[in-house]
Parts: C-alpha cells; structure tokens; sequence
C-alpha cells in the first residue's frame, strides 16, 4: 500500500515536470547560419544575404 502511494506520488510530480520539459525546448531553439547567411522562417532554412 505504501509503495503505490509513494509511486502515484511520485508519478503525479515528475510527469508533468518531464512533459515541460520536452516541449518548451523544441518551441525556442535557436538556429544559427553561416556567415553571410540568414535564418527564413517562412521556409525554414538559411539563405544566402544578397545585397542590392
């Protein structure tokens, strides 16, 4: 009894603290390009800086 009640408690502080985890760094990754190169987040891929 004791054992499922330290389990239960144990799963209700450390799922969701695991769940935020995960998502908060995949929503403010910073990407970085190459020199001369800047990030375009319509197509989701560096493209090259052309000066006109």
């Amino acid at each position: 009894m004791t054992a499922k009640i330290v389990l239960t408690a144990f799963a209700l502080v450390a799922l969701p603290a695991a769940s935020f985890a995960m998502c908060s760094d995949r929503q403010h990754q910073a990407q970085s390009c190459a020199m001369g190169s800047q990030w375009n987040a319509d197509t989701q891929s560096c493209e090259k800086i052309v000066n006109s």
